[in-house]
């Protein structure tokens, strides 16, 4: 599929404008590189390197894995502006999406969510012109998309996080103005929203991706407050964890979350310490692994984390424009 280039920088400067606040400053980064990581997760494999031709990335974010294994990777900015797919071991199987508005173009593809029931693939699109969830096939057939720019019910000041729960329902995290959690039937008809800018229980600065438990409670990564916070499926605050920090349970700028279907366990992708943080359903630390440079597990900006249902986990590393496989002997922690 043929794309042209077009003036996207402005709304990835926008994006990592919003990272770039949240960074640890030199010496806090040059401690980190100097840091020895121990972990009972091991790295497997990686697949990507820079550049816009399928299998290859320009700037990967978000990732999320199918009832069948299949991998599949936003890719932000550049000719490449798409979704790929690949299978559980990195092969490459196809790619969709164009650089533009409509039918399935994106103007920044950003966060991905799969539905567990039908394998149906939601794309949010950061800096589109109708601030858009995009809905796909598995294999990238356009199926229709929602929203609005503006503050009402179901409008986004640039939507970011995703998760679709086992009913079906779509959430989104609005990281604009809004900052809140839009809750959507699968057709993009709005179901309710919570939330509102601050850092009290139940606010929101930067809600950068959402993960759902096998007991339907919603965890929302909350990136401008460095913490986790814990929700039922109608937005009834339960708990929170985490500040800013270096320490064991503390983030910098948090970008992703997946959890174990066996375990339960809850990852994050600690974007600013080059890291992932593994913790239990209550906010326990349990175990850490990367520190920042290039090499086998380590890290430069990890953006988006998943688990596969063998418990191995796969983490966008964006910087290094690929994409790391770690696996545990325990099966997730």
């Amino acid at each position: 599929m043929q794309v042209t280039l077009s003036k996207i920088i402005p709304i990835a400067a926008l994006v990592f404008s919003v990272y770039a606040v949240l960074t640890p400053p030199p010496s806090l980064l040059f401690a980190q590189q100097q840091q020895t990581t121990t972990s009972n997760y091991s790295f497997v494999t990686s697949w990507g390197s820079s550049g816009s031709g399928f299998g290859r990335f320009s700037q990967p974010l978000d990732i999320a894995i199918d009832s069948a294994g299949n991998v599949y990777v936003t890719d932000f900015t550049g000719l490449a502006n798409q979704v790929q797919k690949f299978s559980p071991d990195g092969t490459f199987l196809l790619a969709w999406g164009f650089l533009g508005t409509g039918g399935g173009g994106f103007a920044n593809a950003l966060s991905i969510a799969i539905d567990p029931n039908n394998n149906t693939v939601y794309v949010s699109d950061w800096g589109n012109a109708d601030q858009a969830v995009q809905k796909f096939t598995s294999d990238g057939g356009f199926l229709e998309s929602w929203g609005s720019t503006g503050l009402g019910e179901g409008q986004f000041i640039n939507p970011g996080g995703l998760a679709v729960d086992s009913q079906g329902f779509v959430y989104v995290g609005d990281f604009g103005e809004n900052n809140n959690i839009q809750k959507f039937d699968s057709e993009g008809n709005f179901i309710m929203n919570w939330g509102s800018p601050g850092s009290n229980d139940g606010q929101f600065m930067n809600p950068a991706d959402i993960a759902i438990d096998s007991q339907g409670v919603i965890y929302v990564v909350d990136g401008g407050n460095n913490r986790v916070q814990k929700f039922d499926n109608n937005g009834n605050f339960l708990g929170k964890w985490g500040t800013a920090g270096s320490g064991d349970g503390q983030f910098s700028g948090p970008s992703g979350i997946a959890i174990d279907s066996t375990s339960g366990n809850i990852f994050i992708a600690d974007r600013g310490n080059d890291r992932i943080q593994v913790f239990d359903n209550n906010g326990n630390f349990i175990t850490k692994w990367g520190s920042r440079g290039s090499a086998e597990g380590q890290f430069d900006n990890p953006v988006g984390v998943a688990v596969g249902s063998d418990g191995s986990v796969y983490v966008t590393d964006e910087g290094n424009a690929r994409v790391q496989v770690f696996s545990s002997a325990g099966g997730g922690g």
